[in-house]
């Protein structure tokens, strides 16, 4: 982490506010991917990305390591997102993105990756919370499995067998597609 940053995240615990909007700021994409990567809905990724930094601004003192803040973060979103998806499996539906389903693809190469996006796209919805996350976590996010382990509090061969289950899951909704 260079010096600079980590400035700015001892004065954020200070209660600086401008220090804490610098942060956002750097880190406000990172955390919208990660919760559109879970929830696959971009107001409810929206929703959860304001939430997640109003958390991290009133829980800054539970920061124990400014080294650690990247991964503080993503927990919080990861937890916000099992929030929201527990949720919605009470009310079932089926939401995917309608800019991703307009078929402007004119070769038929285009067609096929819009197709294999959009059955991905279902068969990750279908995975449970846990398992969706540390497939997010690991294929999207390029997270190791150590800082998987540290973001979900869990240990490390957890986060293993989880990410094994939920590929074998995956290929088999994929093949079954």
């Amino acid at each position: 982490m260079d010096q600079e940053l980590q400035q700015l995240i001892v004065k954020a615990k200070k209660g600086d506010q401008d220090s804490f909007s610098e942060l956002i700021q750097r880190y406000k994409g990172k955390v919208f991917r990660h919760a559109f990567a879970m929830v696959h809905d971009q107001m409810e990724a929206e929703d959860i990305t304001q939430e997640a930094f109003v958390k991290a601004y009133f829980s800054m003192d539970q920061l124990k390591e400014e080294y650690a803040f990247s991964s503080w973060l993503t927990r919080i979103v990861t937890n916000l997102c099992y929030d929201r998806i527990k949720k919605r499996e009470k009310r079932p539906q089926l939401q995917i993105d309608p800019e991703q389903t307009e078929l402007m693809a004119d070769t038929h190469s285009e067609v096929e990756n819009l197709q294999l996006r959009i059955n991905l796209q279902l068969a990750m919805q279908k995975l449970t919370p846990e398992h969706r996350t540390v497939i997010v976590l690991r294929d999207i996010q390029g997270f190791s499995y150590q800082e998987i382990a540290e973001i979900l509090e869990i240990p490390e061969g957890t986060v293993k067998s989880r990410i094994n289950i939920a590929r074998k899951e995956l290929r088999k909704e994929l093949l079954r597609g």
